[in-house]
């Protein structure tokens, strides 16, 4: 009985850190382009265009939509 419990506790938690994993896959990205985006430069030319800003988000978006889209693809989420 013992050993069935601690099976399943470990499927359980086994489950937990996939989620996890996804999760952080999908935001680590994200954080590094927000962290480069976020720098104090003035030499980047692509903050004098007007819509970098919301190319900027798109394409964070993107990335986001398109790792979920693998994810659900290989049934991993």
């Amino acid at each position: 009985m013992m050993d069935i419990y601690m099976s399943s506790i470990s499927n359980r938690m086994n489950a937990v850190m996939k989620v996890l994993t996804i999760i952080a896959t999908i935001f680590i990205p994200l954080s590094f382009v927000a962290g480069v985006y976020g720098m104090n430069f003035d030499v980047m030319p692509e903050l004098h265009v007007p819509w970098a800003y919301p190319v900027l988000w798109l394409v964070m978006l993107a990335v986001a939509g398109a790792m979920v889209w693998y994810f659900r693809k290989k049934k991993w989420f």
